[in-house]
């Protein structure tokens, strides 16, 4: 595969894009030890992305992991939370850049993809999986984070089934490559050849070249495209709720000790 360009990933790291047939275009990171989404990483992806968008003929891009167990384990909490202008500015920037892609999206998940790592796969228009490596987990019960609008709302519109939402929330259910497939998830399973086959068949190479391509994904997305943009409206509104919730549970507490000397 010819080499088209590297791009580095600040501290450590890099993108590399190669081009496994003509008009695809593989973005390899290697961030180590897990591929985290720092600041670092989501630039040196944005700038790939431009690069392809800019300076390449029309294609499909398509995204994996050089480190063999993980396509991505997500966020680095002390970071997102310590750093300016990251969830706006940096990943949710990202995000949005990746959703709205003029040409098609596939990543290719190698290996576990955690929390924002599967975040991350889901903003691609199509995912394969490594059939025999790797779980697809949204583990923030676990951890106790909370999901935030966008990182919510990409799963209700792209999930079929309600009961795959709720268990992949509520139970951070580990889904393997198999159940993944069957719940819908991903497209195929696979390596490189079986995305180049997936590409080759639905013809995404033809219809990247589309100009309303970008356009029809983002009506087709609008109400995560919204969150991402509306990311200080959604900051507030979900300070707005824990404060409710804080006077609501005081209330109920008031209650039982009131009621307490009745039993």
């Amino acid at each position: 595969m010819a080499t088209l360009f590297v791009v580095p990933i600040e501290p450590e790291g890099s993108i590399t894009c190669t081009t496994p047939q003509e008009k695809v275009y593989l973005l390899t990171f290697v961030s180590r030890p897990d591929n985290r989404l720092r600041t670092g990483f989501c630039n040196a992806l944005m700038l790939a992305l431009n690069i392809i968008e800019h300076q390449h003929p029309r294609g499909v891009v398509v995204t994996t992991s050089g480190i063999q167990k993980f396509y991505s384990n997500g966020l680095d909490l002390e970071h997102a939370m310590t750093t300016p202008g990251y969830w706006g500015g940096t990943l949710y920037a990202l995000w949005r850049r990746i959703i709205t892609y003029p040409m098609p999206t596939v990543a290719l998940v190698n290996g576990h993809a955690f929390a924002g790592g599967l975040m991350l796969a889901m903003f691609h228009d199509y995912r394969v999986q490594n059939p025999s490596k790797g779980f697809l987990c949204l583990n923030e019960l676990e951890f106790g984070a909370p999901l935030k609008p966008p990182m919510a709302s990409i799963f209700r519109e792209k999930l079929c089934s309600p009961v795959t939402y709720r268990n992949m929330v509520i139970e951070a259910k580990r889904f393997t490559a198999q159940d993944a497939l069957k719940e819908g998830i991903i497209d195929d399973l696979g390596g490189l050849d079986e995305v180049l086959r997936l590409i080759n068949k639905r013809n995404l190479i033809a219809k990247g070249t589309s100009a309303s391509y970008r356009i029809l994904k983002e009506e087709m997305y609008r109400e995560t495209i919204g969150y991402l943009d509306g990311h200080d409206d959604s900051e507030i509104r979900s300070a707005t709720v824990v404060v409710k919730d804080c006077r609501r549970m005081e209330g109920e507490r008031r209650a039982l000790r009131e009621w307490g000397p009745k039993l």
